[in-house]
């Protein structure tokens, strides 16, 4: 099974008309996009062609180089950890879709679609990163080879990043209304922050939102929350457990799904099944 749908989306509005056949390209390009044209033309997808402003793209390009990241990161830990399999991902529609239900308590309609836009896509984005940096932040104490710190230090330190990327993206549309809902991008990252929060552990707030009431910013001064951090302004930190029971989506490391279908794999989250 190949894809069947596909929808192309580029910030050239000249190139958009070329390839819907309404406008005529005679540059230095011409060949390569007469051979784009002729590949969709044989195929038997579905293609649509769109128009969109180079700012939504940036955030595209900047989630791109996200993705190239997490590849490199995964070739330093199989240096110092000799690896283990990597456990099955559900990053399917359905399973984003289900996690925005939980976090809203009824079910949208229609359901949310991560892959739909790139406001969906950041917001998607924002679920998974900063969960991983949490738990990056309680593990590094507990850590007894140098070796390990120093690879959990350079980890946290690019997903740290990562996560601050996103939040800025979300926070410059935080009054945006998500399409098409009647809900503002900052009321969806509340909604993912409060979820997080409730399945991670009973232990108080680990997580928020974009936004946040002034008397919970920093030093009790500001609402703009790019930044999570607790009354000090340093990371909140997760223990092994809090980020299975979020990542599984049922609040118990013993009962896997979510993101993670049949189990995360290594000794910690094994342990427990």
């Amino acid at each position: 099974m190949g894809p069947s749908k596909l929808q192309i989306q580029l910030d050239s509005q000249a190139l958009v008309l070329t390839l819907k056949n309404a406008n005529p390209y005679v540059g230095e390009a011409v060949h390569s996009i007469a051979r784009c044209k002729k590949i969709l033309e044989e195929t038997n997808w579905q293609f649509e062609v769109h128009h969109i402003y180079r700012e939504a793209n940036r955030a595209a390009d900047l989630l791109a180089n996200q993705g190239v990241s997490q590849n490199n990161n995964i070739e330093a830990i199989k240096e110092v950890v000799k690896g283990f399999p990597r456990p099955t991902l559900n990053l399917s529609s359905a399973q984003f879709s289900e996690v925005v239900n939980s976090a809203f308590e009824h079910p949208l309609f229609p359901p949310f679609d991560p892959y739909r836009n790139s406001i969906n896509y950041l917001l998607a984005s924002y679920l998974i990163p900063y969960v991983g940096l949490t738990g990056y932040v309680g593990t590094i104490p507990k850590l007894l080879s140098v070796e390990s710190r120093k690879l959990v230090a350079g980890l946290l330190a690019v997903k740290s990043g990562q996560d601050a990327v996103i939040r800025s993206l979300l926070y410059q549309r935080r009054l945006q209304r998500v399409v098409p809902y009647k809900i503002t991008v900052q009321e969806f990252t509340n909604r993912l922050s409060k979820l997080r929060n409730k399945l991670g552990s009973d232990l108080g707030s680990r997580d928020e939102g974009i936004f946040v009431d002034q008397k919970d910013g920093a030093e009790g001064k500001i609402k703009g929350n790019i930044l999570v951090g607790d009354e000090n302004s340093l990371g909140y930190p997760r223990s092994p457990i809090e980020v299975l029971n979020i990542v599984y989506g049922s609040g118990d490391p013993k009962k896997v799904g979510g993101f993670f279908p049949k189990g995360a794999d290594g000794y910690i989250a094994q342990s427990y099944l």
